[in-house]
């Protein structure tokens, strides 16, 4: 990878090949796409113009950042489906590398591919790194002075940037204290997570609990785990209570 930086904005090439899909028709596939850092948290594909296969129709609306400057929105069309506003081209911009490249709203697009695998959320950061790896430590997790969770056999999950998460079997979790929750979350290195709500009493604690039953191949030895959310419940590592981290959770 090469890479420019420019104030609070990192430019990358990427030798991956990246589709987007519209209502099942073909919108983008190139073999030269770039990584843009628009928020410091994840990137966004910017591909080339040249490699745009869909009808870009201008919306009449221009958006502006101070860092990318102004950029003129599109209608992305197929033969099946419009996604307004879809489409931003930043032919001006102060970062020359922008300037032959097209940035396709990512949630806009029905599908997208890195090489033949499907990618969600949001492509995924060359600089974010998930290990999971078995432990026998000793995990309690706790809450309102009540156990919820008791194991020797955790799987821990470090991701780069987040706290490590202790996944614990479900048969070492007091599952009589947990509820199904509607919520489902969706992660690009793990996949989709299910939730349950833990029922203490009259007081139920909302979305404390999740699961990845059938996670992305990467991320297989956590299946069928259950993780707590560290920044709100107690949790105690070989006998030792963590701190409970400050994150965009707590």
């Amino acid at each position: 990878m090469t890479e420019t930086q420019r104030g609070r904005i990192r430019v990358e090439t990427s030798a991956k090949r990246v589709r987007a899909y519209l209502g099942g028709h073909l919108v983008a596939d190139t073999v030269h796409p770039t990584l843009v850092w628009e928020s410091p948290h994840y990137p966004t594909y910017y591909l080339p113009a040249a490699d745009v296969r869909a009808k870009l129709e201008p919306s009449g609306k221009t958006r502006h950042s101070p860092s990318r400057g102004d950029g003129t929105e599109f209608d992305v069309i197929t033969d099946s489906a419009t996604a307004p506003g879809a489409a931003i081209h930043y032919l001006d911009s102060p970062i020359a590398e922008l300037h032959d490249l097209i940035r396709l709203d990512f949630q806009a697009m029905t599908e997208w591919f890195e090489e033949d695998e499907p990618i969600y959320v949001h492509p995924r950061d060359p600089y974010t790194r998930v290990d999971i790896l078995g432990s026998s430590r000793h995990v309690r997790v706790a809450l309102d002075g009540q156990t919820l969770a008791e194991s020797n056999g955790p799987r821990i999950l470090f991701e780069t940037g987040l706290p490590a998460r202790y996944y614990l079997p479900l048969t070492d979790i007091r599952m009589d204290l947990l509820t199904p929750s509607d919520t489902k979350t969706h992660c690009p290195y793990k996949g989709t997570a299910e939730y349950w709500n833990v029922k203490l009493g009259e007081n139920e604690f909302r979305d404390l609990v999740w699961i990845y039953r059938a996670p992305l191949p990467e991320s297989q030895k956590i299946a069928g785990f259950a993780s707590f959310y560290n920044e709100k419940v107690d949790i105690w590592i070989d006998g030792e209570l963590q701190p409970r981290p400050k994150t965009p959770f707590s």
